[in-house]
C-alpha cells in the first residue's frame, strides 16, 4: 500500500524514529513525498529498541501516528488562529524560534502527543489495527448512572458496546513521542519536553466520557449498555489552550533531574500543566518588510489600475480643473 504523506506527516516519522528534537524536524521537512512506512523506516537511521521493532513489524501503527501529528497540527492552527504566531508551517523563521523552550513549543509538544494518542485509539475502535480493538471491560466496576437518573429506577447497567482503548493509544504515543534523548546539557529541556508530552496525553486519557444505549421492549429502558469514549479533539485543544494560557515557567534544580517553578509562592506544576523555561519572543522578524506585517502567513502581489485626478490647475477665481489619469500600483496583500 502506498501512503501519500504531507510535509508534517513525513516530519513526524523522522521525529519518532530518531532521538532528536521534535521541533527542529517539525519545520525542517521539505515538499511532500510519496512513500510507504516501510520505505521511511529503511531510510531513517539510528533506530533502537522497540522503536526499531515497531517500525519494522508494525508500520501501520506508524501510519496512524502520522495521522495523529496531522490532527495536532490542524488543532494547533485552529486554537492559535487569532494569535500572531498561528502555528504556521512556514519554516523560514519559526523553525529556529520554536527550538526554544517557550510556551508555544510546550503547546506544540502537548497537542502532538494528544493527537497521536487520539488517532491510534480511534484506529483501534474502527478496527483499522490488528494489534488492538475495543476496550476490555471485564474487570471494570459497573458504570454509574447519569446524575439525572435515580439509582433506584430499576434499570440494570452493564459495560458493552465498543469502548475506546485509550490505554493502547496512550502507550503508543508515549513509546513514539518520548524518544530517548541525549543526556547532558539538554537534561532540563528533555524534562520539559517529556512533561509537556505527558500533559497532552492526559488531556485525552483523563477526560473519557461514558456513553450509553437503552434496551427493552416497546422502547422501554430495562437495560443500559455503556462504554467509554474519548473526548472530541476540539475539547482536547480547548483544554490544552487553557493550560497554555496558564503555563508555568520553570528552571532546573541543582540535581539536574527536577524542575522547580520560577518565582515566589508559586505552586509546582502538576502533570496536566504546560511548562516552559524561556520567554516567548515578539515574533517580529523585520520591521521594514511584509514578514512582520503578515506575521509569516505569506502574502500575494497584485496590480491594480484606477483613475485619479491629475494635472490640476487653479483658475481665478475660484475653480480647480483636473484631468483624469490612469494610475497603476503594485500592492502586497497578506493572506
Amino acid at each position: 500500500m502506498t501512503v501519500r504523506l504531507s510535509r508534517i506527516q513525513l516530519a513526524l516519522f523522522f521525529i519518532l524514529l530518531c532521538p532528536v528534537n521534535i521541533i527542529g524536524l517539525w519545520w525542517a521537512v521539505g515538499s511532500p513525498l510519496v512513500m510507504d512506512p516501510n520505505s521511511i523506516c529503511r531510510k531513517a537511521k539510528r533506530l533502537a529498541g522497540k522503536q526499531a521493532e515497531l517500525c519494522q513489524t508494525q508500520p501501520e501503527i506508524v501510519s496512524e501516528v502520522a495521522k495523529g501529528a496531522r490532527l495536532g497540527v490542524r488543532e494547533c492552527q485552529y486554537q492559535f488562529r487569532y494569535r500572531r504566531w498561528n502555528c504556521t508551517s512556514h519554516n523560514k523563521y519559526f523553525g529556529k524560534i520554536l527550538q526554544q523552550d517557550i510556551r508555544e513549543t510546550a503547546f506544540v509538544y502537548a497537542i502532538t502527543a494528544a493527537g497521536v494518542t487520539h488517532a491510534v485509539t480511534q484506529a483501534c475502535s474502527m478496527g483499522d489495527l490488528l494489534q488492538c480493538g475495543c476496550e476490555a471491560t471485564r474487570n471494570r466496576a459497573p458504570p454509574r448512572p447519569p446524575s439525572s437518573s435515580s439509582s433506584g429506577d430499576g434499570v440494570k447497567w452493564e459495560w458493552g458496546g465498543c469502548g475506546d482503548d485509550v490505554e493502547f493509544g496512550y502507550e503508543k504515543s508515549k513509546q513514539f513521542m518520548d524518544a530517548k534523548r541525549r543526556r547532558g546539557k539538554s537534561d532540563i529541556r528533555t524534562l520539559i519536553d517529556l512533561h509537556n508530552n505527558e500533559a497532552g496525553r492526559l488531556a485525552v486519557k483523563l477526560y473519557m466520557r461514558t456513553e450509553c444505549k437503552c434496551h427493552g421492549l416497546s422502547g422501554s429502558c430495562t437495560l443500559r449498555t455503556c462504554w467509554k469514549k474519548m473526548p472530541h479533539f476540539r475539547e482536547v485543544g480547548d483544554r490544552l489552550l487553557e493550560r497554555f494560557n496558564g503555563a508555568s515557567k520553570v528552571m532546573g534544580g541543582n540535581d539536574g533531574k527536577t524542575l522547580i517553578p520560577v518565582g515566589q509562592n508559586i505552586k509546582p506544576p502538576d502533570k496536566q500543566d504546560l511548562i516552559y523555561s524561556d520567554e516567548s519572543p515578539d515574533f517580529s522578524m523585520d520591521i521594514s518588510g511584509c514578514d512582520l506585517l503578515c506575521c509569516e502567513r505569506g502574502y500575494r502581489e497584485e496590480t491594480v489600475v484606477f483613475e485619479e485626478n491629475c494635472l490640476c490647475r487653479f483658475h481665478w477665481c475660484c475653480v480647480v480643473q483636473c484631468k483624469k489619469c490612469l494610475v497603476r500600483k503594485e500592492l502586497s496583500l497578506c493572506h
